[in-house]
């Protein structure tokens, strides 16, 4: 692992860029209805933003008046999670239904003071945002300790912190688990489920439980875009026969990712301008000159689209193994094949072409490659 170790819990809080698609218009066929008090706020406004696919979208917005008081109304075609912000505040996340939602919170400390009523999806919401900001605050000071040990070279004591933060990470997932099982018919569940559970660690999970949503909420978004995420994951699961990649390599040739089999094969997607990926490399380069004499192979998998960058990353960074790009950036059939949405991503096959381990990086890497070749 590298010298800096970055800890990190997703929260539902983390997400907030805007992607403006329209404000809802006025319908006289209102059918939710939020109303809140600010205590101490006699001014200023309130805006409703829907969860969208990856940004919160503009919704609504209203007038807070002198009291502190505020009215929304309007239709929603279904459930969904929405995230109620001030101007200068702190925002709160609710599920927001065709039914009335009750607010009340403190003007300075709306997200650590509010109260919800009439929604029970809304109190889920907040029950896990508290389970997040737990694991957070564990997270950072795990963090600083462990900057900490680095700074003073105390080799013992970071991997004592490693070991320390991979186990409560496990901890971590765990209690999401038991959130998600606990809570079948909510689609804060199925948003855990989807969006902060690894997926690719607990995969069996999440596909029983997308299961169960389809019998609780079968016409959710969440449920669909679920269930879309994991028909795309079954063919790349842990324990499946990796799909084959075959693209062109850098002196035209395509490579096939089957002509490695008989080897411990890394598929390694980067590109040239992911900054992360090159300060990477150095370490899988290192990997691969320790064991590539001992049955260990790579396969990089570029998203790049300029030639002349891809190539020239190549040999700056001494990547010597087989490298392909089809030169289409997130486009890329391989990138699609196996649902590749951020890099550095690794997969990791065995001498049959099974997938055995994904995303590893830095230390764990190195002591998977360790347990195999050594």
């Amino acid at each position: 692992m590298k010298k800096q170790m970055i800890l990190a819990a997703a929260s539902l809080l983390a997400i907030s860029a805007c992607q403006k698609k329209g404000v809802a218009t006025g319908d006289s066929n209102k059918t939710y209805r939020i109303t809140g008090k600010i205590n101490n706020m006699t001014t200023g406004k309130v805006f409703l933003d829907e969860l969208g696919e990856q940004a919160f979208v503009p919704f609504d917005t209203a007038h807070i008046n002198k009291d502190g008081t505020f009215v929304m109304e309007g239709t929603v075609a279904e459930p969904a999670i929405y995230k109620l912000g001030f101007e200068n505040q702190e925002g709160i996340m609710l599920v927001v239904e065709n039914k009335p939602i009750e607010i009340t919170a403190d003007s300075g400390k709306v997200a650590q003071s509010y109260t919800v009523k009439g929604s029970k999806d809304s109190e889920l919401i907040q029950q896990l945002n508290t389970i997040m900001q737990g694991m957070q605050g564990n997270a950072t000071t795990l963090n600083q300790q462990f900057q900490q040990a680095s700074s003073e070279g105390n080799q013992a004591e970071m991997k004592r912190l490693q070991d320390q933060f991979m186990k409560m990470q496990q901890e971590n997932q765990n209690q999401l688990k038991a959130f998600v099982k606990a809570n079948p018919g909510s689609v804060v569940s199925v948003y855990t489920a989807g969006n902060i559970l690894n997926l690719d660690e607990h995969f069996l999970f999440v596909d029983s439980m997308a299961t169960a949503f389809k019998s609780t909420l079968p016409n959710s978004k969440y449920t669909k875009s679920l269930d879309a995420r994991l028909a795309q994951m079954r063919g790349t699961a842990l324990g499946s026969a990796a799909p084959d990649i075959k693209l062109p390599s850098p002196a035209g040739p395509e490579v096939a990712l089957t002509s490695l089999r008989g080897k411990y094969v890394l598929i390694d997607f980067w590109a040239s301008w992911c900054g992360p990926c090159r300060q990477e490399n150095p370490n899988v380069v290192r990997m691969y000159n320790k064991y590539k004499d001992k049955g260990f192979e790579i396969f990089g998998v570029s998203l790049d689209q300029d030639r002349t960058k891809w190539l020239k990353a190549i040999e700056n960074d001494k990547l010597t193994w087989p490298n392909v790009s089809d030169l289409k950036g997130w486009e890329s059939s391989a990138a699609t094949l196996y649902g590749i949405t951020a890099i550095p991503q690794t997969v990791l096959l065995d001498k049959e072409g099974k997938i055995i381990a994904k995303n590893l990086r830095g230390a764990a890497l190195e002591e998977k490659l360790a347990s195999l070749l050594d």
